[in-house]
């Protein structure tokens, strides 16, 4: 996996819109391993289907555009489905179970001196 690493030297508005985005995009995966989970969700479709549900559902899912909740839910079901890969394989040891991301925000929020 290739990570880059940066600094950005955005208003507070804009970090606050981007963790916005960041928590939205974390609750449409794992409300797409919760539906996996609870055996409502048998493909990537079904997963892609309920996006446009949730949206409508939640007033903030709204707000994300639709390319980026489908993206969350693609997410969540190319994990799903490595698991099942990993199972078929007969993989020793823990399969990769699908886990649920927990808040991974934690940009600075606070102006920048100078801004």
């Amino acid at each position: 996996m290739l990570v880059l690493e940066f600094k950005t030297y955005g208003k507070v508005a804009q970090r606050q819109a981007v963790d916005e985005a960041i928590r939205t995009t974390q609750f449409i995966r794992n409300k797409s391993i919760r539906l996996w989970m609870d055996g409502q969700a048998k493909s990537w479709v079904e997963l892609s289907r309920h996006c446009a549900l949730w949206a409508k559902e939640f007033p903030f899912a709204n707000k994300l555009n639709s390319m980026a909740r489908q993206a969350a839910a693609e997410r969540a079901w190319s994990a799903i489905s490595r698991f099942y890969e990993n199972c078929k394989r007969g993989v020793p040891g823990k399969k990769g179970f699908p886990q649920f991301q927990k808040t991974a925000v934690q940009s600075n929020t606070k102006p920048l001196a100078g801004s």
